[in-house]
């Protein structure tokens, strides 16, 4: 029986939505006051889930204290309360939407679980936008 499990974490971090090839013109009118130079933050909601079948001596699909661990050690400890435009070296010279921060996420966790049980990432970057990335490329 495969089973889905799922672990909430939070951080918040300042970005610009910004493209060097742009005007800034044009970065202001496709990225709209997410671009203003200043930057802006946000308070994250990272959702992570791992499929997989019951382990009989603990009932666990993962330990979610153990995963919890992995996500604060392999994304939160470098985000949190950071600009992700400038102090996230594994980030840099990219623009961090939240579909490239998710995807981004999901790289930095995929390696250290095993194969094929991350499900799914999903985060939310306000109560009104999120991004997830799938396993089944949804």
């Amino acid at each position: 029986m495969s089973m889905l499990v799922t672990r909430r974490e939070r951080f918040s971090a300042g970005h610009r939505l910004y493209n060097p090839a742009f005007s800034e013109a044009e970065n202001a009118r496709i990225f709209g006051k997410c671009s203003n130079p200043t930057g802006h933050g946000h308070n994250y909601v990272l959702e992570v889930t791992v499929e997989g079948s019951l382990e009989p001596a603990t009932g666990y699909v993962i330990d979610l204290s153990k995963l919890s661990e992995l996500i604060r050690e392999r994304i939160i400890d470098d985000v949190d309360h950071r600009n992700l435009n400038q102090d996230v070296d594994w980030l840099q010279g990219q623009n961090p939407t939240t579909e490239v921060l998710a995807s981004a996420f999901w790289d930095r966790l995929e390696a250290h679980l095993p194969s094929g049980r991350l499900h799914s990432l999903r985060l939310g970057e306000t109560d009104k936008n999120w991004a997830e990335r799938r396993r089944d490329g949804n």
